[in-house]
């Protein structure tokens, strides 16, 4: 273990700077902050190559045991005082756990899909917030994996595992251009279902029990074209108000559950009894 008391120390320095995209990429790197977020990324494999933490700023009695999980699994130690650990987090409340980790890199040929897998397509998101909960609804849903294709925002960004409460790595998550993933989709027999607020059809009406992918595009402008010709079906969700479409978060939520009610009707009449 090593201590850091100076917020001018090199280690701080190049942390700071992995917060920009194109230096996490040179690297090869994510941060992950957050209990939850740690914990999970090393529930699910996630191999960590360092550890910054700061005792002040526990919230709980757990941490010292993630902490010797983290070191078990190789991570060089590093524990800092709390000036140090705020200027390296990205949160207004830091919890005191900081994971360097090497980035996610899969393609859609190491995706291992069932026989009737349950997809999300997210297309052109822009806002990482968005991302990381639509990663997180998938999670809940119990999606074989999500597609991001033409990403406007990337899926190491911090704040898309912070919305993501790390559901960014207990589903498969490949980044993919449309081209490739629409060809990939038909190949497999999978059902394209395009989200589009001009669709003659509820979402409510489509079968969602075999190989489904759900597609949703980006707010301002929906999906593109590419989708919206290849989809086999277009649907909609009812709007009653003065406006005329959803967060995409909200609506892939929405599409995801309607998809698991009729894949599982049994789950979702438990879920609601309790």
């Amino acid at each position: 273990m090593i201590r850091i008391d100076s917020p001018r120390n090199d280690r701080v320095k190049e942390l700071v700077r992995l917060r920009r995209r194109n230096a996490r990429d040179e690297a090869g790197l994510i941060l992950v902050e957050g209990y939850r977020e740690v914990r999970r990324a090393l529930d699910h494999g996630v191999r960590p190559s360092a550890l910054y933490y700061a005792p002040p700023l526990f919230q709980g009695t757990n941490e010292p045991g993630l902490i010797a999980r983290c070191r078990e699994a190789g991570a060089d130690l590093f524990e800092c005082a709390e000036t140090v650990f705020r200027k390296l987090s990205y949160r207004d409340r830091p919890d005191g756990l900081l994971l360097v980790a090497p980035q996610i890199r899969l393609g859609l040929d190491d995706l291992r899909l069932p026989p009737a897998p349950l997809l999300l397509v997210c297309e052109r998101i822009e806002k990482p917030g968005n991302l990381g909960t639509m990663l997180r609804s998938a999670d809940a849903a119990g999606t074989d994996a999500v597609l991001v294709c033409d990403g406007c925002t990337d899926i190491h960004n911090p704040n898309t595992v912070r919305a993501s409460v790390g559901a960014l790595f207990t589903r498969p998550v490949v980044e993919a251009a449309t081209a490739e993933a629409l060809p990939w989709l038909r190949a497999r027999g999978v059902q394209i279902v395009a989200a589009a607020p001009a669709a003659d059809r509820l979402h409510t009406e489509a079968d969602l029990t075999g190989p489904v992918a759900l597609v949703v595009g980006a707010e301002q402008y929906g999906l593109t074209d590419p989708w919206l010709a290849g989809a086999d079906t277009r649907v909609r969700i009812p709007m009653c108000g003065d406006c005329d479409s959803l967060n995409v978060a909200a609506a892939a939520t929405i599409l995801l559950f309607e998809a698991v009610r009729q894949r599982h009707p049994g789950a979702t009449r438990r879920s609601s009894d309790g």
